[in-house]
């Protein structure tokens, strides 16, 4: 059980890691092609970087949880 529960809120922090640096990869390729885009991708950039990172802190709370015996 804690060798899931730690599974879990690796691959979570993992998949948030990634999820981040593919949003900010794209961000960057955009404001190198077109500079004067700069202001509006990086207003959906701060919007995409927290909705990729929910998920990751959800599952973390969740192992948390699970490991606390929580709802059991």
């Amino acid at each position: 059980m804690h060798l899931g529960i730690g599974l879990a809120a690796g691959l979570a922090a993992v998949g948030g890691a990634i999820g981040v640096a593919i949003i900010v990869k794209a961000v960057l390729e955009g404001v190198a092609r077109q500079p004067e885009l700069r202001g509006s991708l990086q207003t959906l950039m701060f919007i995409g970087i927290p909705l990729a990172e929910a998920v990751p802190i959800i599952a973390i709370v969740v192992s948390i949880l699970m490991l606390f015996g929580v709802g059991a």
